[in-house]
């Protein structure tokens, strides 16, 4: 995602220059940005000349909406996880509390970021 917004004047950008830019896996651009594209988070043009690129300004991309559509949930525990079955042990989990706390913690950290700062990073140059 900071490759494409970095690389966002240059049009549609093949996922093989992404691979190759960053240094990652043709085969995990491929399960990732896919989803990315089905929801709208970015664009992708299936023809020569084309590739991906973002669908709006890089201040408005959550990391965490981000990683909840390629990673999937971030609950830390199973029965905290989208679509969980109800634990039966919920009412008397003496750990449960702290790990809801945790999974709130994680979420806002992550929907506190932007695309945009993470392309201020003073790593920005680098893998990302």
């Amino acid at each position: 995602m900071i490759d494409l917004a970095e690389h966002a004047y240059d049009g549609y950008i093949p996922m093989r220059i992404i691979a190759q830019r960053q240094n990652i896996s043709l085969k995990y651009l491929e399960q990732i940005l896919p989803p990315l594209a089905k929801n709208g988070i970015i664009e992708g043009l299936q023809r020569k000349g084309g590739g991906y690129r973002l669908t709006a300004p890089p201040d408005t991309y959550r990391v965490g909406d981000i990683l909840r559509l390629t990673e999937g949930d971030l609950a830390p525990v199973a029965c905290l996880g989208c679509g969980a079955a109800a634990c039966g042990r919920a009412d008397h989990c003496k750990t449960l509390p702290m790990w809801k706390e945790f999974y709130q913690m994680i979420n806002a950290y992550f929907d506190g970021i932007t695309i945009a700062e993470l392309m201020k990073s003073p790593h920005s140059g680098e893998e990302a």
